[in-house]
C-alpha cells in the first residue's frame, strides 16, 4: 500500500469538491440540496483511482484495499470540512452558517460552526465508509477474473 497515492487520490477529492461547490455557489445553485448530494461522485472516482492504482500495481488483500479506500475518502472529507469551516468564518462566521443551515436538515437549537462541521464529519465518515464498501465488492469480482487468468497462463 502506498500513502503518496491515498494522500494524492484523498487531495484531488478535496479540490473536486472544492471546485464544485464554488461553481454552485457561482452560479446561485448552492441552496439546491439534490445537488449537493451530487459531490458523492467525485468521492467514487477519487477512491476508484486508489482501488485501481494499488491493484495495478499489484498489491494484494481485501482490507488493504479497503483501508487505503477508507483512508483516501477521509483525507478527502476532513480536508474538505476544514476548508469549510475557514469558509465560514471568512463569510461572517454564525451569521452565515445561519443562512447555510436553512437549506440543510438540521433541527433547532444553537447551531455552530463547530456543531455544524462536525455534523458533516460523521455524514462523510458513514458516507466514505458505504463508498469504500461498494466499490470494494465492485472491484473483488474484477480481481477474481484476473486472477483466474493469471492462473491459468503458462
Amino acid at each position: 500500500m502506498r500513502f503518496k497515492r491515498e494522500l494524492a487520490n484523498g487531495f484531488l477529492i478535496f479540490l473536486g469538491i472544492g471546485i464544485y461547490f464554488f461553481l454552485l455557489e457561482l452560479t446561485g445553485l448552492s441552496d439546491e440540496f439534490y445537488l449537493r448530494i451530487l459531490n458523492v461522485f467525485i468521492v467514487i472516482y477519487g477512491v476508484n483511482r486508489t482501488i485501481k492504482g494499488n491493484y495495478l500495481d499489484g498489491v494484494r488483500g481485501y482490507f488493504t484495499h479497503l483501508t487505503a479506500a477508507i483512508m483516501t475518502s477521509m483525507i478527502g472529507a476532513l480536508l474538505s470540512i476544514v476548508a469549510l469551516m475557514i469558509y465560514i468564518q471568512v463569510q461572517g462566521g454564525e451569521r452565515y452558517l445561519k443562512n447555510l443551515a436553512e437549506s440543510f436538515i438540521f433541527g433547532g437549537g444553537e447551531l455552530t460552526v463547530y456543531r455544524y462541521c462536525i455534523a458533516l464529519l460523521f455524514e462523510s465518515v458513514a458516507a466514505s465508509l458505504a463508498v469504500s464498501f461498494c466499490l470494494m465488492q465492485y472491484w473483488k469480482d474484477k480481481v477474481e477474473v484476473i486472477n483466474r487468468v493469471d492462473k491459468q497462463r503458462p
